[in-house]
């Protein structure tokens, strides 16, 4: 990708994920004010820990706009690949909370047990959480939307964490209805099961970041070759890699030619090769070709520290 059109894509992408969050933070602001607030008024753990869990959602967003606007920045002398990374590293600061909220509401589980507590279950308790479950998946849908078809990490991350948030509100809604028919410990228990729902999510969130940092295999690279193969000039292809995300993909490779043929058609092939694969694999974003003569055996060199 040429420079000028790498600094507008950019320029275009950031606003447009600035305004999906923002959206995202009015509404998850809204559902755990509520959620937190009648949570006291009831004594419910469960909708109070799940009010709570919703309100890490707003500052998940708030942390997302921090993260795009550092991403948002084009490459540089120190920075040649861009700052796409940090996005990423942002994205495992969402699990780090996640993980922080389980810990959050296990301490309150514990309380619960050792204590005790008196929860009420009024028929308000039923309609706030439907409220919120039916706004939560709205968020969730937009949001996972809106990061696929920006190629947003950090927008996909967050839409799973919202997930998991009308995860929790079902099952503050099924704890409620226990305590009602005369099981109080049925609250704590809620608790427990909206802990194992984050903990796994975050699970989910920090792998998929882990991978994008350790430059993990984004792309199958048989299907990579098979693609370069077919173009038109190309004798052989091989050292495929590719690194980055699902949705923002570099990939290197090397192409044999025919050694007869001017340096300017070898480098025209290069240039069928870079656009087959963008035809083929929207999600790649940069590409580095190196081209060889066919004659030559292909021998990889490896430097290694004494």
């Amino acid at each position: 990708m040429h420079g000028h059109d790498h600094d507008h894509a950019i320029a275009d992408y950031t606003p447009r994920v600035r305004r999906v969050l923002v959206v995202t933070l009015v509404l998850n602001g809204a559902v755990a004010l509520a959620k937190i607030v009648w949570g006291y008024m009831t004594g419910s753990l469960g909708m109070l820990s799940d009010g709570f869990h919703s309100l890490f959602d707003g500052v998940s967003n708030i942390v997302g706009l921090v993260g795009i606007w550092i991403a948002s920045h084009p490459p540089d002398e120190d920075h040649p690949y861009g700052h796409k990374k940090y996005e990423t590293l942002f994205t495992i600061v969402i699990s780090v909370m996640i993980f922080g909220t389980c810990f959050q509401i296990l301490k309150r589980v514990y309380h619960s047990f050792t204590v005790g507590h008196e929860t009420l279950a009024p028929n308000t308790s039923f309609i706030i959480l439907a409220c919120t479950m039916l706004v939560n998946t709205f968020v969730m849908v937009y949001e996972m939307k809106r990061g696929r078809e920006l190629k947003s990490d950090f927008l996909v991350a967050d839409s799973l964490h919202t997930k998991s948030d009308i995860f929790a509100s079902f099952a503050v809604m099924i704890g409620l209805l226990f305590t009602r028919l005369g099981f109080p410990m049925a609250d704590t228990i809620a608790g427990i099961v909206i802990t194992l729902f984050i903990a796994r999510i975050g699970y989910a969130i920090i792998k998929s970041a882990s991978d994008v940092l350790v430059d993990t295999v984004c792309i199958d690279t048989h299907a990579v070759e098979s693609i370069v193969k077919g173009v038109e000039g190309v004798k052989g292809c091989h050292g495929i890699r590719t690194r980055g995300s699902a949705q923002h993909v570099y990939l290197d490779m090397h192409i044999q030619v025919d050694p007869d043929i001017p340096i300017k058609d070898a480098h025209n092939i290069a240039h069928r090769v870079e656009g087959r694969i963008i035809s083929e694999f929207p999600a790649v974003a940069d590409i580095i070709v190196h081209v060889e003569p066919a004659s030559e055996p292909y021998i990889r060199i490896e430097l290694k520290r004494k």
